[in-house]
């Protein structure tokens, strides 16, 4: 099944031009729309740590400040939607519950892009990444340079429920690729994955795909890139917080190894 919408999250900063040019090179492959859904800070959400500290004339006063600013990120925003040439297009400002309409609008949408910054913690959509990838569960894309939709795609596979995930839902993005190299460390991992059965699944689907069976070197996530880095990969498809999420933050886990990477693009789902 082919993607009709494409959603990017906005902020206002200087993130937006790039996450808005990855969803514009999706959207073209697939003729679908781009949904750019501009997010402000929930004023809502900031009032409860605004307390007795911020009464009388310097509550109305931050607000303020903090409207404007909304405002002022809205138009920034819609400068930089209005310079996509993709003929469709939908802006969306949201309004307070903002994460209630945010949600509902990622639920709505086949994919959703963020550029590299959110991934990595940075700015002012890194808690919305988080919420989108591990909360709603939706299908996201690390948006990096050198992305090329037609080309070359690795997919890590373990034989877990993520990787499985990630791998049925990019499904129309594998259809778009020049070529697929699925890349298994099966030594690493003590579930029983035979890169074949996923072969196999692919080809079916009419997705034909290489097998790189990677040596065991202990940690798997940094021989996955090297994998895809050699390979020439612009786009690699991971299932994303195999572990319980605290156990990632503390330890870190394949997952953030792939989101504190320069290269390549990330596919994940949770």
């Amino acid at each position: 099944m082919d993607w009709a919408r494409i959603m990017a999250p906005l902020s206002g900063g200087e993130g937006d031009a790039r996450a808005l040019a990855a969803a514009a090179s999706v959207a073209e492959a697939f003729d679908a729309e781009i949904a750019g859904v501009f997010a402000p800070a929930d004023v809502s959400d900031l009032m409860p740590w605004m307390g007795d500290a911020y009464s009388g004339a310097v509550q109305p006063s931050a607000l303020d400040s903090l409207r404007q600013a909304a405002a002022a990120g809205e138009a920034s925003a819609r400068s930089m939607f209005a310079q996509v040439s993709h003929p469709r297009k939908t802006f969306i400002a949201l309004e307070s519950p903002v994460w209630a309409g945010l949600a509902m609008e990622s639920r709505l949408s086949d994919l959703i892009v963020f550029d590299d910054a959110a991934a990595r913690g940075r700015g002012a959509l890194a808690d919305t990444f988080q919420q989108i990838v591990a909360g709603e569960q939706r299908p996201t894309l690390v948006a990096r340079a050198g992305l090329n939709i037609a080309g070359l795609v690795a997919v890590a596979w373990d034989g877990g429920k993520e990787a499985s995930r990630a791998v049925r839902t990019a499904i129309p993005l594998l259809t778009k690729a020049s070529s697929v190299v699925i890349l298994s460390a099966p030594a690493a991992s003590p579930r029983k994955s035979d890169p074949k059965a996923l072969q196999h699944f692919l080809a079916v689907r009419g997705v034909a795909t290489d097998i790189e069976v990677l040596p065991d070197t202990g940690d798997p996530a940094p021989s996955l890139l090297r994998a895809a880095k050699s390979a020439g990969a612009s786009l690699l498809v991971a299932g994303a917080f195999g572990h319980p999420r605290l156990r990632e933050f503390i330890f870190g886990g394949a997952t953030r190894t792939f989101l504190n990477a320069e290269a390549p693009s990330l596919f994940l789902s949770h």
